[in-house]
């Protein structure tokens, strides 16, 4: 039986995502089949984008985190909910952060500095970081994370890969999205 330090989990980003990848059982065969994606997924990006802030716009409990300034953002804000739209110079900003991080999952090596930027992912929807007016509540995380995850299964069957690759890809991104989903959670705990 291995020994795990569990407050060092709590502490050590590094050794808590080596844990996640072991126990999980990401391994280079993974890795390798979500980097092997990347010249198919590229193209649907933009559609993934969409489909998500679609989603987000359809309840007011998750369009209401677009009003207040994003981080990052420098022009004008949003007046209010209703008057928010897809095309709102600031949500054609927030989508540009969704492309590039979809790109990410799909063409960074998985190292220290991926692993820091797959936590502030986290982070960054809590008043830990970012905007302090930003505190996007767990619930609404874990719908996200849940609806990504959907799009992104659907995307990959509807790639026609075979049957091997397509399996290999969806066990992959679906360890990897665990590992997300983990370090966004963490930033939740009291």
């Amino acid at each position: 039986m291995k020994h795990i330090d569990e407050e060092k989990l709590e502490v050590d980003l590094s050794y808590r995502f080596q844990y996640l990848e072991e126990f999980i059982g990401i391994t280079e065969d993974d890795l390798g089949a979500v980097h092997g994606a990347a010249g198919i997924l590229a193209p649907l990006v933009p559609a993934l984008v969409d489909a998500v802030y679609d989603q987000l716009f359809t309840y007011d409990c998750t369009k209401r985190h677009f009003v207040p300034r994003q981080s990052g953002y420098e022009g004008e804000i949003p007046e209010s909910l209703e008057t928010l739209t897809l095309d709102h110079e600031m949500i054609q900003f927030r989508k540009q952060h969704l492309a590039r991080y979809l790109e990410s999952l799909v063409t960074r090596p998985y190292d220290a500095k991926m692993v820091e930027y797959l936590d502030m992912v986290g982070k960054i929807h809590t008043p830990k970081a970012g905007s302090k007016d930003l505190d996007v509540p767990l619930v609404q995380m874990n719908a996200l994370m849940g609806f990504v995850s959907t799009a992104l299964i659907s995307t990959i069957l509807g790639l026609n890969l075979d049957r091997e690759t397509e399996v290999k890809t969806l066990v992959a991104f679906n360890k990897l999205l665990w590992v997300q989903n983990d370090l966004i959670t963490r930033h939740y705990q009291a």
